[in-house]
């Protein structure tokens, strides 16, 4: 069934505009009396009926209210140190279908990428939009969000729950790593070159851990998405 956020959305109906109603009516070419799924972006699905429709309005009636059961009960928050290029696209997309709750782009010390403030913003900005639309593909009951650029030292302090750095130098395997009763678990990926070990430490000092993903080296790319299914597997929400 297709599926679309709303900011709000509250009474017996809903009426959708600008780019979601454009795509109804003309990508997905919809007709009334068809079957859609509203989400107001807090885990609420709302199911409905369309009765009405146009190029720029779709009004929804709404027929049942029911709780989002595609979210974890575990918020990960992914921590990515920047890659190079276009990589971090992949890794919000595919992070955002695995379940992740909030992204931060963090500035460690072997990151090459280092765009200017406004070239960041940007880049947040575009980077929101593709959650958005991963979120919506993936029936996920919220939009993570992709916070500002910030630093590692700042990552470490505000990291919530449970806090594992993945370390190519090892560390504790990520079974034993894991606390499978976590509300709240915050990951550190590195950048291409990886962490120093001062950064290892800083972690460390936060009260966290460095963890491994196994004996292979794996690229910044690939890291966060075997870690994120890793996670979900081991708290019990991949099944």
């Amino acid at each position: 069934m297709p599926r679309f956020f709303m900011d709000t959305v509250s009474g017996p109906e809903a009426v959708l505009s600008g780019e979601n109603a454009r795509h109804i009516a003309k990508s997905l070419r919809m007709q009334t009396g068809q079957s859609i799924t509203l989400c107001d972006g807090k885990a609420h699905d709302y199911l409905g009926e369309i009765v009405e429709i146009s190029d720029e309005t779709v009004r929804v009636k709404i027929r049942e209210v029911q709780e989002c059961l595609s979210e974890p009960h575990v918020k990960v928050t992914l921590c990515q140190g920047i890659p190079k290029s276009d990589k971090m696209d992949w890794i919000v997309q595919k992070a955002v279908e695995l379940g992740v709750f909030q992204i931060v782009p963090t500035l460690t010390s072997r990151c090459i990428s280092r765009p200017c403030e406004k070239s960041a913003h940007k880049k947040v900005q575009r980077w929101q939009k593709i959650s958005r639309q991963a979120a919506q593909q993936s029936g996920r009951g919220i939009i993570p969000e992709v916070t500002e650029f910030t630093t590692l030292k700042h990552a470490a302090a505000d990291g919530k729950g449970q806090k594992i750095l993945f370390y190519e130098g090892g560390g504790e395997p990520l079974s034993t790593a894991v606390d499978a009763e976590s509300s709240d678990i915050t990951i550190y990926i590195g950048p291409e070159g990886g962490f120093s070990p001062d950064e290892v430490q800083l972690i460390k000092e936060a009260d966290g851990c460095a963890a491994t993903l196994g004996p292979r080296i794996l690229r910044t790319e690939t890291a966060p998405l075997t870690a994120l299914t890793a996670i979900m597997l081991l708290t019990g929400n991949l099944q």
